[in-house]
């Protein structure tokens, strides 16, 4: 949930029928429990697991259907739509209801006998409760909470490993489940499929969950109890979450980040000599596993059983991965975790990635080529020939035409005299590389079109 609580005020007051009327005496709750019997409990349903029992001084909310010993109803929080909301033992209640609640767990139902004396007397309720009148009340309980609480965390499953944890301002991705202390769901991102996305300790969430979250590891799943006044307060959230609800989040961590990370990288393997390590520039072939940090995978080179071939530092592959493939070697094996300010951003990669996810990258590299400088398609090893139009030009016509072009820079790249562009398909090349010489289009190229691109002394590209 992703809006602010509002701050605690004490309850409205309680509808007429359970206002308070003082009449002498003192009464215990049930007979074993207290001395007074004529106050009577009868326990229809108690919840197998009861962490928590009403006490003097919580504040609770429960429904409840009144009536007289004849079975006519006088009162019901059913028929408003809403719990009824006090605090129990501070004199908001009638003697006799005080009583009742103290040792109630939450999804326990009583049925309450109270007498006069501990109701509303001799005097009753004019027009609603006759004097003298026993009260009979149905009872279930929903809620329990107490201003001294705080947020409360089960953590009921931990990952082998936890790198790293939550902290202030981090970004994190998590699934939930949010119900209320009954157990009655209000939301669920499972529902929406969809993470819910969020900063943690800078109010983008309920006080409680800000603090709920922090500590959590990735693939760490936790139960995080959150009182109202860490919550929505006495107002709720308007739509699903009525006012002085108990909160309980069960929170699956899946992703986790700072916009302040860079790319971590780990290496794996390691060969023992190393000729060259990746350049910006260079063309590389690798292979990959592609994985979210929970583990979940995305993508993978290995399962098209094609590597992944690629220039680097060129803004061909995400930012992460163009810095994360500079200095390695052939053979090499390191693990790469790109944050996704350096991989596919909050817009994530359709079908693929979601937003705002951290990549986890597997790699080996099978093979690295030496990129050519930046805007060249082709160069020459060694000094350029004075004579070259005349060596391209066996027929000695004067014109070239594209099969002569082509068969004579085949011819130096076999020789290792010149160098194509790693990566792109050679013929494309060389058929790029006529077309610029023959600058009148005409399907050949004289001696007077024929020129060198003169870049560096020994880096001409036709």
């Amino acid at each position: 949930m992703a809006f602010r609580a509002r701050g605690w005020r004490s309850p409205p007051p309680p509808p007429l029928l359970l206002l308070l009327l003082w009449v002498t005496g003192q009464a215990a709750p049930v007979a074993g429990l207290g001395l007074d019997t004529e106050l009577q409990i009868e326990r229809r349903f108690v919840p197998d697991e009861c962490p928590r029992t009403v006490r003097s001084g919580d504040f609770v909310r429960y429904h409840y259907v009144g009536t007289f010993s004849d079975g006519q109803k006088f009162d019901s929080s059913y028929d408003r739509d809403s719990t009824f909301n006090v605090f129990v033992g501070k004199g908001q209640l009638i003697a006799g209801m005080d009583q009742a609640l103290v040792g109630m767990c939450v999804n326990e139902r009583r049925f309450v006998k109270i007498p006069p004396k501990l109701a509303y007397g001799s005097e009753g309720v004019s027009g609603v409760i006759p004097p003298d009148s026993v009260l009979h009340f149905d009872v279930l309980l929903m809620d329990i909470w107490n201003s001294e609480d705080q947020v409360q965390v089960h953590t009921y499953f931990t990952p082998p490993s936890c790198p790293r944890t939550i902290q202030v301002s981090d970004f994190v991705r998590y699934h939930y489940n949010g119900t209320f202390l009954d157990g009655t769901l209000f939301d669920s991102s499972h529902n929406r499929m969809k993470t819910y996305d969020t900063y943690v300790g800078i109010g983008w969430l309920i006080p409680g969950m800000d603090k709920g979250l922090l500590g959590m590891c990735v693939g760490e799943k936790r139960i995080i109890t959150i009182p109202p006044f860490l919550a929505y307060g006495e107002d709720g959230d308007g739509k699903d979450i009525p006012g002085q609800a108990s909160l309980v989040f069960d929170v699956a961590l899946l992703d986790l980040h700072n916009p302040k990370d860079g790319i971590s990288i780990e290496n794996k393997v390691v060969p023992e000599n190393c000729e060259r390590r990746s350049q910006s520039g260079d063309f590389l072939r690798y292979h990959y596993n592609g994985t979210l940090l929970d583990g979940t995978f995305f993508d993978s080179s290995y399962s098209r059983n094609r590597t992944f071939d690629t220039y680097i530092g060129q803004g061909y592959v995400i930012a992460g991965m163009d810095e994360g493939l500079l200095g390695v070697c052939i053979g090499e094996k390191r693990r790469i975790v790109v944050p996704p300010h350096l991989g596919y951003g909050e817009e994530g990669r359709d079908g693929e990635v979601p937003g705002s996810a951290v990549l986890v990258f597997d790699i080996e590299l099978l093979e690295l080529v030496a990129g050519l400088p930046e805007g060249y398609m082709f160069i020459w090893n060694g000094e350029v020939s004075p004579n070259l139009f005349e060596e391209i030009d066996k027929d000695g016509n004067g014109e070239v035409l594209l099969e002569e072009f082509s068969e004579y820079i085949h011819a130096q790249v076999a020789s290792g005299k010149g160098k194509l562009a790693p990566g792109f398909d050679a013929e494309v090349i060389v058929k790029n590389m006529f077309t610029n010489q023959d600058r009148n289009g005409d399907g050949k190229v004289t001696a007077e079109e024929f020129k060198l691109k003169d870049q560096e002394a020994k880096h001409d590209e036709l």
